[in-house]
């Protein structure tokens, strides 16, 4: 492919025109406010796929699997309940959710607030620290990291290998593109022989941990084949560490760019929980979802066909006027709050509960023991994805509160 005149990429994945330079990518939302109102459902050409931005439309498209498949090229290669469609994806959620329960999440809270704490107790002295790199990016991996089993002396080696697997490309050419997906590829095949060798321990000595209960999980006496198990550790360890980690640091980043919400919750700390719910709804860590469609299928007045792809643009959905009241302004107390930053339907983020957790919790003790947490300014460079919204860093600066 001659990439000079495909535009700008993430993967084999070309970037819409519109959204190709930096600071577009940095702040989407006035674009995807315009394409709303103009194009709701549109075909780009340059892309060869379709773009629903409407509320309406994004929330059709994701509750009806049938239609709009999951079956597509994805960053990890193999079937994981991302691609899976109906009836297996329900089977294999149900077999997964039997060791991803809402207790087994809420038993981890006492463990995220130690990690937590220990991590901002490296940075406290400082007055300074880089939210991606201090907190945001190693809470989730540290959780994943133990949550897998992964014992401690291990746990820089698997962050190498999750910065790897979510990385981009440094520029828009065959050879960048070849070089990252070289690197995947190392770090894919890195993961899944450490994975065996957990599974093959915890096979011979079970532990309390999440691959011991993949690996003893059964419905109707049937249990998760061994290539399951590794897609899903791996699939949690790229998909949760990034989506968490962009999470924290985008309700940072508008603590920062709006201190009166930092005020707000601080006062008022019960707020944390909604204010969480609005960053997913204002600063969705996911902006866009794709799908193919199983059939001709009729979207806002337009003729979809059978195989065509579809980006359902969440980013834009989540401030459609016609479903939320002042859709551009951010309101920590937002309810209700039926936003889709996480998805919606048969592939709702399965991590979301431990997602919300770690995010809460953060963002609590972040803002109980440092006051005026202000950026330090600087360039922004934003994430190379056109389906993720967040930030490679983000310097604040910050007062111990005493």
């Amino acid at each position: 492919m001659n990439t000079e005149t495909q535009g700008k990429r993430y993967g084999n994945i070309i970037f819409m025109k519109e959204l190709a330079s930096d600071a577009a990518q940095l702040l989407p939302f006035p674009i995807y406010r315009e394409l709303r109102e103009k194009t709701p459902v549109r075909y780009d050409e340059d892309r060869q796929s379709w773009d629903v931005f409407r509320y309406e439309d994004v929330h059709r498209i994701l509750k009806d699997p049938a239609t709009f498949s999951s079956r597509r090229g994805l960053e990890v290669r193999g079937e994981t309940l991302l691609t899976m469609d109906q009836p297996k994806h329900t089977h294999m959620r149900n077999l997964v959710n039997k060791a991803f329960t809402p207790k087994a999440i809420n038993d981890l809270a006492p463990r995220i607030t130690s990690i937590t704490n220990e991590l901002l107790d490296q940075v406290t002295s400082r007055g300074k620290m880089d939210i991606v790199y201090d907190l945001a990016t190693p809470l989730p991996v540290i959780v994943i990291a133990e949550l897998l089993g992964v014992p401690a002396k291990d746990r820089m080696l698997f962050k190498e290998w999750s910065d790897t697997m979510v990385k981009g490309v440094e520029n828009n050419t065959d050879a960048a593109f070849a070089h990252m997906m070289a690197e995947r590829d190392k770090a894919e095949a890195e993961l899944v022989q450490y994975f065996l060798k957990i599974l093959e321990e915890r096979r011979k000595k079970p532990e309390d941990d999440l691959v011991s209960a993949l690996l003893e999980a059964e419905i109707d006496g049937e249990k998760l084949q061994e290539q399951d198990i590794l897609r899903f550790c791996i699939l949690l360890l790229v998909a949760g560490n990034e989506t968490t980690t962009n999470l924290i640091t985008n309700a940072t980043r508008l603590m920062t760019e709006q201190p009166a919400i930092q005020d707000q919750v601080r006062q008022q700390p019960e707020l944390v929980k909604s204010m969480v719910e609005e960053t997913l709804r204002y600063y969705p860590p996911i902006v866009a979802i794709g799908r193919v469609a199983t059939q001709d299928v009729e979207i806002g007045g337009q003729l979809i066909r059978e195989g065509q792809q579809v980006v359902s643009w969440v980013g834009a959905a989540n401030r459609d006027p016609d479903k939320f009241d002042d859709p551009d302004t951010f309101h920590p107390d937002r309810k209700p709050n039926a936003h889709m930053g996480f998805g919606f339907g048969i592939h709702f983020c399965l991590g979301a509960p431990l997602a919300r957790l770690e995010a809460q919790i953060a963002l609590e003790i972040l803002l109980t023991r440092f006051t005026d947490i202000e950026f330090e300014k600087t360039s922004l460079t934003p994430i190379p994805s056109p389906f993720v919204f967040g930030v490679k860093s983000y310097p604040v600066t910050f007062r111990e509160r005493k």
